[in-house]
């Protein structure tokens, strides 16, 4: 196997949405020949001890990581932090208060399943999950969608998001959040980087300019649900506001047979980019 210097900076473990244990993607990352790959785990930062593990066995570098939950302008954004301190205690509690969040947002969408004559509890949801999650993990859709799928209510994952838990589905539901800027200033006094997630899928490219101008570091230009036009967009958009450029598969792992977003390594870049993402803020 060659090793390429290439790294994937976003994936996802059974500390939030995946399905593998971090562990298990740093060893896909190794059979994948990448030198280095990012844990980003929705709001938590509980998987990255075991990864960290797992890639000194490997010879694998792993990016401490996290994806941040936020709204501005009624949309979802995310912001994916790099090399924070996973130890900060003021980081973990705001961590902590985004989980909280989460939890609201689990219930109103249990809540308007049952509006909806579904059969379906949280206590369900928590079942589904218990033999997979620790402390500081966090519950979200994916394991709702797995709910309904076991219970006949939809044919596959894909269904659940579609009829029930995407933005606008009968069951949607988006309590209040933090704001994008708020996440990056939280990211930075962890120590960290701060880069805005898959733009492409916000689908209003004014919102995401406003958000480059909120003290972002980077942008993740090479998203697997970016097409061709996204990328060359975005990766003038990053030129132009000296803005650094990412890459990652958001790589949730396999639901039903089918891999969400796409395998760990199919969107990669070099890793010289990590020696922009550690450098101190005060740099910036």
């Amino acid at each position: 196997m060659t090793v390429k210097m290439e790294a994937d900076l976003h994936t996802h473990t059974t500390a939030s949405d995946g399905t593998q244990r971090p562990a298990a993607n740093v060893q896909m990352a190794h059979e994948a020949g990448l030198a280095a790959i990012a844990i980003t785990d929705h709001d938590t930062v509980s998987g990255v001890d075991e990864a960290l593990a797992e890639g000194a066995k490997l010879g694998i570098e792993v990016v401490p990581g996290v994806e941040i939950s936020t709204v501005q302008g009624g949309q979802d954004i995310h912001v994916l932090g790099y090399y924070i301190q996973i130890d900060d205690a003021q980081f973990l509690t705001r961590l902590a208060s985004l989980r909280d969040t989460r939890n609201t947002r689990n219930d109103m969408i249990i809540e308007r399943l049952q509006q909806l004559g579904l059969d379906i509890t949280m206590d369900d949801v928590l079942k589904e999950v218990a033999n997979i999650k620790r402390k500081g993990d966090t519950v979200g859709r994916p394991h709702i969608a797995a709910v309904l799928l076991n219970k006949g209510y939809v044919s596959s994952i894909s269904e659940a998001f579609d009829k029930y838990l995407a933005t606008g589905a009968a069951a949607y539901a988006n309590p209040p959040r933090i704001t994008p800027e708020t996440a990056i200033a939280w990211i930075h006094e962890a120590g960290g980087k701060a880069v805005l997630a898959h733009p492409g899928i916000y689908h209003d490219d004014a919102l995401v300019e406003a958000i480059t101008q909120q003290g972002l570091d980077g942008i993740e230009v090479y998203h697997s649900d970016h097409t061709p036009e996204d990328e060359a967009r975005y990766l003038a958009l990053a030129q132009r506001t000296g803005l650094l450029i990412t890459a990652g598969s958001d790589f949730h792992g396999e639901r039903g047979g089918v891999v969400f977003h796409a395998p760990i390594g199919s969107k990669r870049i070099g890793i010289e980019v990590l020696q922009s993402l550690q450098t101190e803020k005060e740099q910036r």
